[in-house]
């Protein structure tokens, strides 16, 4: 066992909140194994960068000599999470909701351990799709105050936005908390691994369905639990973690590429960098300290750090360091992203005009011509801005303008932008 862990957690900004610190310190600072659970969503097939925070804690407490699991929402996805939404969602069906728990148990068990003794992963759906309605009303149902639900943060926002909240919506706490008290006490069936889970992790959004599980465990007879949340973040320009202009960043390559992933996090604002080697990366912290009074272009490799040790958890280390090649090549070591690319100046009333992407791609030299973009364009290969684009009458307008440039790539490695003429 790894000692001082709460203060490591603390230290690198992972913790948001916790029902009883110094519980928790002594636990995870303890001698003996303490198995703690997150639960992930499936409403897609991939997870994305709003879920790196919870994988590395759980990856810092397998590697302290921890146990966790991984609980996959094959079950409460039938019904959907309202915490941090603001409108309802919608509901998938049964054979998307199992192609999604297989991506999702797939990728998280490349980056930690979910079939071996530092951890497991499992399905929900398990145990709650077998319940009785009309019983777990009477057992479970019995033990919620609807003022109380009423009271948690998440519906309160739904409800004074006057956007609506479903009542399947507002079952989903008491299956989260079933589903900790379920994980606390095991059942007959063997089908919770023999391990007590004791505390639960997640968001900040997730307190209040942490705490719910919690009071349920207790009124339950079951003894004392535990939570302990994430901050949710933001840039220090305030933008939301893990989105750009194209969308989410997912953490599945054929829907955001290594190379745009580690792209992603090779632009973090210059304010973010420390903040977010220590939240995102396993790099000792005396390492990250020298990263403190650097500021400009002394950054950059810090920032290209940030992005090969992501881009390396999440994707492995071969993916890695191709990304990291390629940038290297098309920026050149410790350039700022766009320094070294070749450029296309166009008019401004050509792009108000609608500029031809297949002209885009051959003007800028990416292809040999116009019919080289347009077989190109045709195989999948040509990208916009992040996405990809495969119709070959698609028009660029200043709609596709980001930060003043068009970013085009064609392939991994060939990379040009568009700015207009001053």
């Amino acid at each position: 066992m790894v000692g001082k862990l709460y203060e490591e957690l603390e230290t690198r900004g992972l913790i948001d909140n916790c029902t009883d610190p110094g519980a928790v310190r002594s636990m995870l600072d303890g001698d003996e194994p303490v198995t703690t659970y997150i639960g992930f969503d499936c409403t897609a097939k991939s997870l994305h960068c709003g879920s790196l925070i919870p994988i590395i804690a759980l990856k810092h407490l397998q590697n302290a000599g921890h146990r966790t699991v991984a609980v996959i929402g094959g079950g409460t996805t039938l019904v959907g999470d309202p915490s941090g939404k603001t409108e309802t969602r919608q509901i998938l069906n049964r054979q998307e909701i199992r192609q999604n728990v297989e991506a999702i148990r797939e990728q998280i068990g490349r980056m930690i351990d979910t079939e071996g003794q530092k951890g497991i992963w499992i399905d929900n759906a398990t145990w709650l799709e077998p319940l009785n309605y009309v019983e777990f009303l009477r057992t479970i149902g019995r033990h919620f105050s609807i003022n109380r639900m009423l009271s948690h943060e998440s519906i309160k926002i739904r409800l004074e936005r006057e956007e609506g909240l479903s009542f399947i919506e507002f079952n989903y706490q008491l299956l989260q908390a079933f589903d900790f008290l379920r994980l606390f006490q095991g059942d007959s069936k063997n089908i919770i691994p023999p391990w007590r889970c004791v505390m639960q992790m997640g968001g900040s959004d997730q307190w209040g369905n942490i705490v719910a599980g919690i009071e349920l465990i207790r009124r339950e007879g079951g003894g004392q639990a535990y939570g302990l949340t994430f901050p949710l973040l933001e840039t220090a320009s305030g933008s939301k973690m893990g989105k750009t202009e194209a969308g989410a960043v997912w953490l599945e390559a054929d829907m955001t590429s290594p190379y745009d992933f580690y792209q992603y996090w090779r632009n973090t604002e210059d304010a973010d960098v420390v903040r977010f080697l220590k939240i995102f990366t396993f790099l000792p912290l005396d390492e990250i300290a020298r990263a403190e009074n650097v500021k400009g272009a002394k950054l950059n490799p810090f920032k290209e750090k940030l992005a090969y040790e992501l881009t390396k958890f999440v994707h492995g280390e071969k993916e890695a360091d191709e990304a990291l090649s390629t940038a290297r090549s098309v920026f050149g070591a410790g350039a700022e992203a766009g320094d070294s690319l070749p450029i296309l100046s166009i008019k401004s009333e050509q792009l108000n005009a609608g500029f031809w992407i297949v002209e885009a791609f051959a003007r800028s030299g990416l292809a040999k011509s116009n019919s080289d973009a347009r077989r190109m364009i045709g195989q999948g290969g040509a990208y916009v801005n992040g996405r990809r684009v495969d119709d070959i009458d698609v028009k660029l307008t200043a709609d596709d303008l980001e930060g003043g440039q068009i970013m085009l790539r064609l392939g991994k490695k060939k990379h040009a932008r568009i700015v207009l003429e001053e």
